[in-house]
């Protein structure tokens, strides 16, 4: 893939999940509530699995954002390093269709269930 469009990929998808960041903070600012409210106590059993069940998810979005933007935010260096493109298990090169469809990737699709650590 040209580095050029791997570049505009890359940094299009950063925006994309810095905006998703600042959602996901914003509805966790929303569930978690004020620390004085009663609780648990006095609820329906049912209203507070659904808090629960919100406040998870939340969590989970906020995470899974900062995963993704912290493997766009590793490819982008590797762009910069002179390194993108390549399996960093194998070291083959990634074909352009998987760069396309997912340009942060890090492994060719040999690799693709291969745990990298960077």
């Amino acid at each position: 893939m040209d580095t050029e469009r791997a570049r505009d990929l890359l940094t299009a998808e950063l925006a994309e999940l810095e905006d998703r960041a600042r959602f996901a903070e914003r509805t966790r600012a929303e569930t978690s509530g004020d620390p004085n409210e009663e609780g648990a106590l006095g609820q329906h059993p049912g209203d507070y699995g659904s808090e629960v069940a919100t406040a998870m998810d939340t969590e989970l979005l906020v995470d899974t954002v900062a995963d993704q933007r912290r493997l766009v935010e590793e490819a982008l260096a590797r762009l910069d390093e002179g390194t993108y493109g390549r399996c960093l298990v194998c070291g083959a090169e990634i074909d352009d269709e998987r760069l396309e469809a997912r340009p942060e990737v890090a492994t060719c699709r040999e690799h693709a269930d291969t745990p990298v650590v960077t």
